[in-house]
């Protein structure tokens, strides 16, 4: 499965320099926030893939006119050809202003998704915005990471997690992708291709996932 994975900067290469087939052979596009709702929906115009996306700290534009053919996955699980996504949008706290959160209004968040994870019986890709704490975010408050989301890796250890909101250009220690136990961490700024196989979803053993949540 070729997945395009986008957040915070429009592709000019993709958007002003669009050439036709340039976004064929995508099987699914995830946008991680902080993108023109107009650039998602070229993108589910001209990729023939769905386009699943969760909020930035800064898509409060998204409320008047949401982007036109793709799918908002926040706070639930979809399956897409097999693979379970989960996603969680969103900033840590550092002002007044919509899709910001603090550290206890995103662990309430992440308990909630829980039940749906466990529903799905697991998780494949965690999509977010923001990073995981320690993992590819940054001092300053408008660009640290959750810790619930750190949570979500030990408990599920999904294949991938894909986020935003820390541009690669901030300092040249921002690492692309990096590794959390069996879990792939991906920063999608401006965009990046992830490629993998489904995975066959396997029997939900509902003894397990409570053992493992209490």
């Amino acid at each position: 499965m070729k997945i395009l994975t986008v957040s915070d900067v429009e592709s000019r290469y993709l958007w002003e320099y669009y050439q036709p087939g340039k976004l064929q052979g995508y099987d699914l596009v995830i946008s991680c926030g902080d993108l023109d709702a107009r650039y998602l929906s070229f993108l589910a115009t001209f990729a023939t893939a769905p386009v699943l996306y969760v909020h930035g700290n800064h898509d409060a534009n998204y409320e008047i006119r949401p982007p036109e053919g793709c799918e908002c996955i926040e706070d639930t699980v979809v399956t897409v050809k097999g693979l379970r996504i989960a996603g969680l949008g969103g900033s840590v706290r550092y002002k007044f202003g919509p899709h910001q959160y603090t550290q206890r209004q995103m662990e309430k968040r992440a308990r909630h998704l829980e039940k749906h994870i466990r529903r799905a019986g697991g998780v494949d890709i965690l999509v977010t915005h923001a990073p995981a704490r320690g993992l590819g975010d940054a001092e300053d408050l408008p660009h640290q990471g959750f810790e619930a989301f750190r949570g979500l890796l030990d408990q599920y250890a999904p294949r991938y997690m894909l986020h935003g909101h820390v541009h690669l250009n901030y300092g040249a220690q921002m690492e692309r992708v990096r590794h959390y136990g069996s879990t792939t961490i991906v920063n999608a700024f401006e965009r990046q291709v992830v490629e993998l196989e489904p995975a066959a979803i396997p029997e939900r053993r509902w003894w397990y996932f409570f053992r493992r949540a209490t």
